[in-house]
């Protein structure tokens, strides 16, 4: 029973949109995990520090990765030497701080992640096939509109979101 099936017609039509949102993230997320693992031998975690590495091209540190992941240090660490264990990404010292290293893309791990991003987008892309190019347009304006609205409500109670990049 997925958690649209909690949901019955006396709630409100916002908390059944809510159930019916969680739904299909799941369900792609689902399909997301399942090609990664299949097909590339990876979790979704470690897809995404590369992602994260990949738009920034000069490394992360540490702390950066973790906050924009929005996970634990202890998380991104183990990740981290996974990969770095995989020559995937490399430790780079920060000149002027001896504690401190940034974590970047090896070559090998730029044209992985290449490989496997384009394969993630075209996942992503089925996952909507369902929907028009308009139908698309219309959601994306719409849930637009939830975003801005929540933000907003976010800042009124003093409140900041820990990481939201993506638009």
């Amino acid at each position: 029973m997925d958690l649209e099936a909690r949901a019955h017609a006396e709630h409100p039509d916002a908390l059944r949109l809510w159930l019916r949102l969680l739904t299909c993230t799941q369900l792609i997320e689902k399909q997301v995990r399942t090609g990664l693992r299949e097909q590339f031998d990876t979790t979704l975690p470690r897809f995404d520090l590369m992602a994260q590495l990949e738009r920034s091209p000069e490394g992360l540190k540490m702390n950066e990765l973790s906050r924009r992941m929005m996970v634990t240090g202890g998380n991104v660490t183990g990740i981290t030497d996974q990969l770095v264990a995989e020559a995937l990404v490399e430790r780079v010292d920060v000149a002027g701080d001896r504690r401190a290293c940034r974590i970047r893309l090896t070559p090998k791990g730029k044209k992985l992640f290449n490989d496997m991003a384009r394969d993630h987008e075209r996942w992503i892309v089925d996952a909507f096939a369902g929907l028009s190019e308009r139908d698309v347009a219309a959601l994306h304006k719409l849930l637009g509109k939830v975003k801005a609205h929540s933000l907003a409500q976010l800042q009124q109670g003093q409140q900041q979101p820990d990481s939201l990049e993506i638009s």
